[in-house]
């Protein structure tokens, strides 16, 4: 007998798409034979080449924001033939939910969001009053209504050791000397963004004490790398904007450290099993925070915050500019230590 099928339809952040691993790990332990298809944007998708569980991976090459009504039909209707016996739509958005309607899946489980009447046959509804996290609401569609929530599995990416080996060749990185990764980007806005001066400061300290320090993240992250290395008087490798996300990936996993802002990158390196600090202003560690028992997050929980902006509304952005780079140096030296304790699970 042939295996069912299942489709997900995954997130556009980066940061969700590693969170819902968790789900994916769910759904697999629990329908061990059902092949699992994910559909996703570019942005995206590549992270299911790390993700043992994903089957196949579908582009949804839309740009962003387009409804584009006819061509995400055409995508759904020409899955057809996979007789699909359940659809997940992790995006709240109408037009999210019609590549999988029109796939035909039978059971199309998902948010109610954008008032999605007829596209969702199966409607999950959040318990009432309750502070959930990211992860747990994806974890929650993979459940029966009613069902109590369970722990949420790590995520666990799984990376490409001769690809990072390449990558570590190509930019110049020496295997035999501790690299610590610093993410200094954060896509949703400057509220997320540790200062640079800050960053600097911290990369000099390591490398002060015979540590390599690597910058990492997307184009959008170069003019705030190269700030960086410059304050740092060159004592960084900066590879901002010159690597593909699979690329980054790889590179982080063969850190012996990491330090990031709540980003996606700051979700990749819990997903390794990195020793990890992350630094949060604008966002809520108890909401997003990185899934990973190495990992430790430092906020400084003004009154203020978390306010969710992108910029500071009130114009000062105290909760990132006053959390000195000692704090994080203590907490990262923390983490180590946890890292290295024999009563720590390293698997």
């Amino acid at each position: 007998m042939s295996a069912t099928r299942a489709l997900i339809v995954g997130p556009a952040w980066v940061g969700d798409m590693v969170m819902a691993h968790s789900l994916f790990q769910l759904l697999k332990a629990r329908h061990p034979d059902r092949a699992l298809d994910l559909i996703a944007p570019p942005a995206t998708l590549p992270l299911a080449a790390r993700m043992p569980e994903i089957a196949d991976a579908i582009v949804l090459a839309i740009p962003h924001g387009r409804f584009a009504l006819r061509e995400r039909l055409r995508l759904g209707r020409g899955l057809r033939e996979r007789h699909y016996a359940q659809a997940y739509i992790l995006p709240r958005s109408y037009k999210s939910a019609l590549p999988a309607w029109a796939s035909g899946a039978a059971r199309r489980t998902a948010y109610l969001g954008e008032a999605r009447y007829g596209l969702i046959n199966d409607v999950r509804r959040e318990p009432t009053g309750s502070k959930l996290k990211t992860v747990d609401r994806f974890l929650l569609l993979g459940l029966e209504p009613g069902e109590a929530l369970p722990a949420p599995p790590p995520p666990r990416l799984v990376a490409d050791r001769k690809a990072g080996q390449r990558g570590a060749e190509r930019f110049g990185i020496h295997t035999d000397i501790p690299l610590l990764v610093l993410c200094p980007g954060a896509e949703y806005g400057p509220a997320k963004r540790w200062p640079t001066r800050h960053f600097a400061r911290l990369a000099r300290r390591y490398h002060e004490r015979g540590w390599q320090v690597l910058l990492l993240g997307g184009p959008h992250d170069r003019d705030i790398a190269h700030a960086i290395r410059e304050l740092s008087q060159d004592t960084c490798i900066d590879v901002a904007g010159r690597t593909t996300l699979l690329e980054a990936v790889d590179l982080m996993a063969l850190a012996a450290a990491v330090v990031s802002n709540d980003s996606g990158l700051m979700h990749v390196a819990a997903s390794l099993h990195k020793p990890l600090v992350a630094v949060f202003g604008s966002s809520d560690p108890n909401h997003t925070p990185p899934l990973d028992d190495r990992a430790l997050t430092v906020t400084l929980g003004l009154p203020c915050s978390p306010c969710f902006a992108r910029t500071c509304p009130l114009g000062h952005l105290r909760c990132l500019e006053d959390l000195a780079p000692e704090r994080v140096e203590q907490a990262l030296d923390q983490a180590l230590r946890l890292a290295d304790s024999p009563h720590r699970d390293h698997a």
